[in-house]
């Protein structure tokens, strides 16, 4: 799983990226998946290790920020689309894709790093 983090992490880096660049880096809150993507690329490098418990605790620690990113990108997808419609104008659609975009990786993310959880306690115990 480690390096399925990493490469979750690029592709959020990638992400925010585009959205910074995408709106003429007017934007810096379009670098939040980056920032994201930045925390569980090197939490997938400090995962690689020999040490299970090394292991373990790291990828602990990267699904937790996987699951943070991924509450907090929908949760702003909402509140940007539901504040921009009750204030009569029409809500940022770069800004609102790119948020779901940041909820739909983490998510998987989450998923795929809950999957290898379950499995690994399964093959322990059998």
């Amino acid at each position: 799983m480690a390096k399925t983090t990493i490469i979750f992490g690029v592709l959020l880096i990638i992400l925010g990226a585009l959205g910074y660049f995408g709106t003429g880096s007017a934007h810096p809150t379009a670098l939040i998946p980056a920032w994201f993507g930045l925390a569980l690329t090197f939490g997938g490098i400090f995962a690689i290790s020999p040490s299970e418990g090394r292991r373990k605790l790291f990828m602990h620690i990267n699904v937790a920020i996987g699951a943070i990113g991924c509450i907090g990108a929908l949760v702003e997808a909402i509140r940007g689309y539901g504040a921009a419609r009750s204030a009569g104008i029409d809500p940022d659609m770069k800004a609102f894709a790119a948020k779901l975009a940041m909820f739909v990786l983490c998510a998987i993310y989450v998923n795929l790093c809950v999957r290898s959880f379950i499995q690994a306690r399964r093959s322990r115990q059998g």
